[in-house]
């Protein structure tokens, strides 16, 4: 009997009992929408926490001054500065570089009006918003000319700009730090707390030129900070930085480093492992109702063996071999798994689909979970189908014949 002739008996044997045959299907196609949907909500999450850690700092290096000592204490930083503005500007001209700007911080009193604070002042360069996802959401932050000009010009963080103008809009509006009056050109959008409790808005930035002139006399930076193309690159980034500032520096291979170079790499991977468990741990147990599936098929084709057991002895004695009958009913059984995987499929996208509208969580449809998912539920038809299979190719034609 050639395949075609057995696959058009088989689909006819499935078409001939239509509700049983469904109801069969029920366990895959649970099972392979359960695997789809889930893995594509994780998909999802694992999108949402990647994009909050780039915008917290996943892509982005700190380069200290100092060095580190065997205790893992910076050695050196404070009095001993051994950055500069020009180190940063040759990293920016590394290929995995986008963006670098210069580090100085103190705190300092400031005053507008009758009013006044004691604030964290930095001084940085034109890169500051990008590389921190920081920009202003009043004003603008200061441009080039700033920098080669040391101009009075600065950038309220938040709370600064709540406790000195309170409602009154600070752009234009003058404050003074020391001994200096500084032009309010923006005001940056609020980060909130730090994990520690920081106020990140209590903050007031300024050109890193102005603060090296008019606050501290001094020509090096405190720290550097970097930011690469994409998270992947952070390793190849810190090597080529070192590299380049041990030359720089005149560092022999002898000597120790006079600057630290800190990631988040770290926390980011340790996240993705996570999550990549997480994954898997859903995946499987939502491949449980494909196993439950595969048991539910496996039922129903001993069922069909138990009902047609006269039709297979008329089928032995007209002249069909066994293996005709094993290869007829292992069909039902892969048809009705991939029927189901088919469905499955169907209603995994598109539950995936409406669960992101409803919850406006995002979902990533997994082409690899649905190929996994899928060929997994036709594996389970050939398994659970054979035992049913061998046993109608293994009936006696003379007692099946008399069966009633």
């Amino acid at each position: 009997m050639s395949p075609l002739i057995a696959l058009m008996i088989s689909w006819r044997a499935l078409r001939a009992n239509k509700a049983r045959s469904i109801l069969t299907t029920l366990g895959i196609i649970i099972g392979v929408s359960a695997v789809i949907t889930m893995v594509a909500l994780t998909n999802g999450a694992k999108k949402i926490i990647e994009d909050q850690l780039i915008s917290l700092g996943g892509k982005s290096l700190i380069i200290n001054s100092g060095r580190r000592t065997s205790s893992r204490v910076l050695a050196g930083t404070g009095p001993v500065v051994t950055l500069s503005a020009q180190d940063a500007e040759a990293i920016k001209r590394l290929g995995v570089v986008n963006y670098t700007a210069p580090i100085i911080k103190t705190a300092k009193q400031v005053v507008s009006g009758n009013r006044n604070l004691y604030t964290a002042i930095v001084g940085t360069g034109v890169d500051f918003p990008p590389i921190n996802d920081w920009y202003p959401e009043q004003g603008n932050f200061f441009i080039p000319e700033d920098i080669e000009t040391a101009a009075l010009v600065c950038v309220l963080g938040k709370t600064v700009a709540n406790n000195l103008f309170g409602f009154i809009n600070p752009i234009g509006a003058q404050v003074r730090i020391d001994k200096n009056s500084y032009t309010v050109l923006g005001v940056l959008s609020s980060k909130g707390q730090t994990p520690s409790g920081k106020d990140q808005d209590d903050i007031i930035i300024i050109p890193y030129t102005t603060y090296q002139k008019r606050l501290e006399r001094m020509d090096k930076v405190e720290d550097i900070a970097v930011s690469v193309r994409t998270p992947n690159e952070v390793p190849i980034a810190m090597e080529q930085i070192a590299l380049l500032l041990r030359e720089r520096h005149n560092i022999s291979s002898s000597m120790e480093d006079d600057f630290y170079i800190k990631s988040q790499r770290h926390v980011t991977e340790r996240i993705f492992s996570v999550s990549k468990i997480m994954t898997i741990l859903l995946a499987s147990i939502a491949s449980v109702s494909l196993l439950v599936g595969g048991i539910g098929i496996m039922n129903i084709m001993l069922v069909s063996v138990t009902e047609r057991t006269k039709e297979i002895g008329i089928r032995i004695a007209v002249g069909a071999k066994k293996r005709d009958i094993l290869v007829q009913f292992l069909i039902e059984a892969v048809l009705l798994s991939i029927v189901g995987g088919l469905v499955g499929v169907f209603l995994g996208i598109a539950g995936s689909k409406t669960s992101s509208l409803i919850t406006g969580w995002p979902t990533v449809i997994s082409i690899t979970s649905v190929i996994v998912s899928f060929s997994f539920s036709a594996i389970v038809g050939i398994f659970f189908g054979l035992y049913p299979a061998v046993k109608a190719s293994s009936l006696d034609p003379i007692e099946a014949l008399r069966y009633e």
